[in-house]
């Protein structure tokens, strides 16, 4: 399957190249173009393409410029930081608007749709399914019990979320650990990506529990988190480089 990127950005290229690696390595990035004019020359004279990942905003304008000048007719994901552009996205051959920075979940999941992708796809359907994405509503509390009292921690407490004993556990910036009744599968969809971020099968962690990390074995990384004895909170390998594009946003 014969792929283009359209981006300007070069860390946001390279981010999308290797999770494509992962995720779809039967597909072949042929080309990463930073501008249109590059853009609508390359796809003029390459006919064979079977999907472009294209950010919005180019080098020297956006990218619905060039899909103006060159029909294209294989599917197109739209991969951008800015949720604005959502219908005009719609209005060319978009099936799915992914915003950055991007999860590998997302992404696969526009990938299979892309491998499904009809012509006849209706744009409300479409359009529904980008919406539901992009005004997603996070889990902003958590309801806990201590002794025979319920408390209701805000997420701005939580420095992270962990798995013991066939239970999940939060660690508070007050130094306390409560139990709550989630699993980690469960929160990895309810929490803002922004502010948390799943390192292992163990550990979801937050941006203010991430002030004091170590270079470990095997090229992965520890982290120090304030309450927590367990020595091993360590990102897995396979997770190293995304959770360092997410620290360095």
């Amino acid at each position: 399957m014969n792929v283009i990127i359209l981006e300007d950005e070069s860390r946001a290229a390279s981010h999308l190249s290797r999770l494509l690696a992962l995720i779809a390595p039967e597909m072949k990035i042929v080309s990463i173009l930073e501008t249109v004019r590059n853009s609508v020359t390359f796809l003029t004279k390459n006919q064979d393409i079977d999907l472009i990942f294209s950010d919005v905003q180019l080098a020297d304008g956006l990218s619905f410029d060039l899909f103006r000048q060159v029909s294209v007719k294989c599917p197109i994901i739209f991969t951008t930081a800015y949720d604005h552009y959502a219908i005009e996205a719609f209005k060319t051959n978009g099936i799915d608007y992914l915003l950055k920075p991007i999860e590998a979940e997302r992404l696969k999941q526009a990938i299979e749709k892309a491998k499904m992708f009809t012509p006849s796809l209706a744009l409300e359907k479409i359009l529904s399914l980008a919406n539901a994405s992009v005004n997603k509503a996070y889990k902003s509390r958590f309801m806990v019990k201590a002794g025979d009292k319920i408390k209701s921690i805000p997420i701005e407490e939580i420095l992270a979320f962990y798995s013991l004993e066939k239970a999940t556990f939060i660690q508070t910036t007050e130094n306390r650990n409560y139990c709550i009744d989630y699993a980690l599968d469960q929160l990895e969809s309810l929490l803002d990506p922004a502010y948390c971020f799943r390192i292992s099968r163990k550990y979801i962690v937050s941006m203010q529990a991430c002030t004091n990390i170590l270079a470990w074995s095997n090229s992965r990384l520890r982290l120090k988190i304030e309450g927590i004895d367990d020595q091993e909170i360590i990102v897995a390998r396979e997770r190293v480089q995304d959770f360092k594009n997410w620290l360095d946003r």
